[in-house]
């Protein structure tokens, strides 16, 4: 940990005998890094970055351990929540003061990088599988991820590719990010306004998409997209809405005891849930009977690309209890969780170059069984190389900014 970063934690009480204090006082607030950056949101975003790219792997023995295996949501809810959040904090104050047009003009600009990004992966992803199935005697990976579909469409593929339409398997969350930023000054106009209608009108759209089955289309390939834009907004938005009133030194939904303990009750009757079979099996026959009795599939089963209700509470019930539990805070001032919130601050160009990893590592496995020993020397290799890209990045900004203008 640098000097000043030391500083401004003992400054916040979390070195020294008064940081035990604050490890369950409800009234604990967020800590803020000499740059600006809230710690705790990087460090969350460091960790669900190392899921998804564990998650990206499959077939690992890792894979077991990711949040996935302990609740209804998995890394990928965290991801479009704390994009919600990242965006609030980043642009909000944008729209509260100056031009509105150049407020827009920045939140596009970041869309248009994300495309560009989405695009630049794809092909490197593609030419991966190619020369798997070219040099090293592994055409069925061919058949993996929604490739296939290149060699038996190609001109309606590669024109579904650079319209979004067609998104390789594990590239899926990129484009919903962007068409969710797109939409932000529209989510921002209102919610600074009038947060409570701008929610009302999320779950409305999250409500009807599912229930309409509408989504934005797949082409070539029958369906929509893996990740509804139309029905994933609404995490989006509640993230937003939290970072804008964050920005501001508010809470959109401040601590009350007794949702706290709701959260953890739901957190453990899911955790319970997937490790309990008979307990699963109950719950499951509950959900059937609801189903039985009429109530909309969104409501009665783990659907992701609408993000069905058990998805949905458990993702905010898991935002709930860690963005209020002030252990969590103290934590991500720690040194222990420095490596996390390197890989959060650059979030981006992790999650892009750990996605170009994760497919070459899927290659890599394919002709594998789980191994410990493999599996944690790719995996980790993998790692070590996203936090080196991260120093490396965080280092080279920190130089950028040190240095005097000319």
């Amino acid at each position: 940990m640098s000097q000043p970063e030391t500083a401004t934690y003992r400054a916040a009480g979390l070195l020294g005998p008064s940081w035990i204090r604050t490890l369950w006082s409800p009234a604990a607030g967020a800590i803020v890094t000499p740059g600006g950056r809230d710690a705790w949101l990087d460090m969350f975003r460091g960790i669900a970055l190392v899921m998804i790219f564990i998650n990206h792997v499959p077939g690992t023995i890792y894979e077991s351990f990711t949040s996935r295996n302990f609740g209804f949501s998995d890394a990928a809810e965290a991801f479009v929540f704390m994009s919600g959040m990242a965006a609030g904090l980043a642009y909000s104050n944008r729209f509260r003061t100056g031009s509105l047009w150049a407020a827009i003009a920045k939140v596009w600009a970041r869309a248009r990088q994300l495309y560009f990004v989405h695009i630049a992966i794809t092909m490197l992803c593609l030419a991966i599988f190619a020369a798997a199935a070219k040099w090293f005697g592994l055409p069925e990976v061919l058949t993996k991820n929604n490739i296939s579909a290149l060699f038996q469409q190609p001109l309606s593929t590669l024109v579904g590719i650079p319209l979004l339409t067609h998104q390789l398997g594990y590239l899926n969350i990129l484009p919903l990010y962007m068409t969710l930023l797109l939409a932000t000054p529209l989510f921002l106009l209102v919610g600074l306004r009038k947060p409570w209608l701008m929610l009302g009108l999320s779950i409305a759209l999250w409500a009807a998409a599912a229930q309409f089955r509408f989504n934005l289309p797949n082409f070539p390939n029958p369906g929509g997209w893996f990740f509804n834009p139309f029905s994933w907004q609404l995490l989006f938005v509640i993230g937003l809405l939290s970072g804008a009133a964050m920005k501001v030194g508010q809470r959109f939904i401040p601590y009350r005891p007794a949702i706290f303990a709701a959260a953890a009750a739901f957190l453990v009757l899911s955790l319970l849930w997937l490790r309990i079979p008979q307990l699963g099996e109950a719950g499951r026959a509950m959900l059937a009977g609801l189903a039985n009795a009429g109530a909309p599939f969104y409501i009665t089963n783990f659907d992701k690309t609408f993000l069905a209700l058990p998805r949905l509470l458990h993702a905010l019930a898991l935002f709930y209890f860690f963005g209020h539990l002030p252990i969590m805070r103290s934590l991500a001032g720690s040194a222990i969780a420095a490596p996390f919130r390197l890989l959060g601050r650059q979030g981006l160009a992790v999650f892009s170059v750990g996605t170009v990893l994760s497919l070459l590592l899927q290659v890599v496995k394919t002709p594998r069984q789980p191994d410990p020993l493999f599996d944690g020397l790719i995996l980790g290799g993998g790692i070590l190389a996203l936090l080196a890209l991260a120093w490396v990045l965080t280092r080279t900004a920190e130089l950028s900014r040190a240095r005097p203008a000319v």
